[in-house]
């Protein structure tokens, strides 16, 4: 086994830590925490019992993973944070454990939680997912695969962000953003669709038309979510995105963003990160 692991550093023995990991001065792992191979645990990162973080993932001076839920109604019950693969986590980024109400809090791969971020309990996060400096992300929020969401932004408890979706910096979410949409402002309104981030991720122009038309019919057509709903069906080609769009839809519990916004100022600029 080949390790990388500072004297300085405070390791719990029940600890489980994977081939060719770095642990820095000063980092603190606790008991019942499983690190995959090829992970960086930088100084002062503390890792509390009930983290399972995967291969190849990096977590930077600071960061706090697996601390107990900030909810009134947690009573010491077992509970983890799961980490996929290749994922990062920076500086002071809080991860909170589960409640009973999951018991997990789970983050996929290949994603990147940026500078003070906190994650709450019972939370999900999917693969590929950028969360940008200082976002603040409430308990049992799940974010599907592929999201971006801006700096300094705060999304509701028991939310839900649709897969390719874009939230702006500085917004607030109050309900559910539906997939391939983009949103903006406080509380968050409609802003079109993420036609920027469907391209890189090789969408065809056929595949992104069919979103725009189903949007459209949303947001522009005067009807309620449901009505809408029943027009696309009888009127739109079917398609893996019409269907994700629909279920998503369905299965809203706090109902999708609604408002839209008429007029952005010349002065603010969106763009997703790439």
């Amino acid at each position: 086994m080949n390790q990388l692991i500072s004297p300085r550093a405070e390791i719990h023995p029940d600890a489980i830590i994977g081939n060719n990991v770095i642990v820095e001065a000063f980092a603190k792992i606790d008991k019942d925490v499983f690190i995959g191979d090829g992970t960086l645990v930088a100084s002062n990162a503390i890792i509390y019992p009930g983290a399972r973080i995967g291969s190849h993932c990096k977590i930077f001076p600071g960061a706090v993973i697996s601390a107990e839920p900030q909810d009134l109604k947690f009573k010491g019950e077992y509970s983890t944070v799961e980490i996929g693969n290749h994922t990062t986590i920076r500086e002071y980024v809080t991860i909170n454990r589960g409640t009973a109400a999951k018991g997990v809090t789970k983050i996929g791969d290949h994603s990147l939680l940026m500078a003070y971020t906190h994650l709450g309990h019972d939370s999900e996060i999917g693969n590929h997912c950028v969360v940008v400096n200082n976002v603040q992300i409430a308990g049992e929020v799940v974010v599907e695969d592929w999201v971006v969401i801006g700096g300094m932004s705060a999304i509701h408890q028991f939310c839900r962000i649709g897969q390719h979706a874009m939230v702006s910096g500085m917004t607030g979410i109050l309900s559910d953003v539906a997939p391939y949409t983009k949103v903006i402002g406080m509380p968050a309104s409609y802003m079109g669709i993420n036609y920027l981030g469907m391209k890189r991720r090789g969408f065809t122009k056929k595949q992104i038309d069919a979103v725009h038309d189903a949007y459209r019919i949303i947001y522009q057509n005067g009807l309620n979510t449901t009505q809408a709903v029943e027009y696309m069906q009888m009127c739109l080609d079917p398609s893996e995105e019409m269907d994700e769009i629909i279920s998503f839809i369905r299965n809203s519990k706090r109902g999708i963003i609604k408002g839209v916004v008429a007029d952005i100022p010349r002065n603010v600029v969106v763009t997703e990160v790439a």
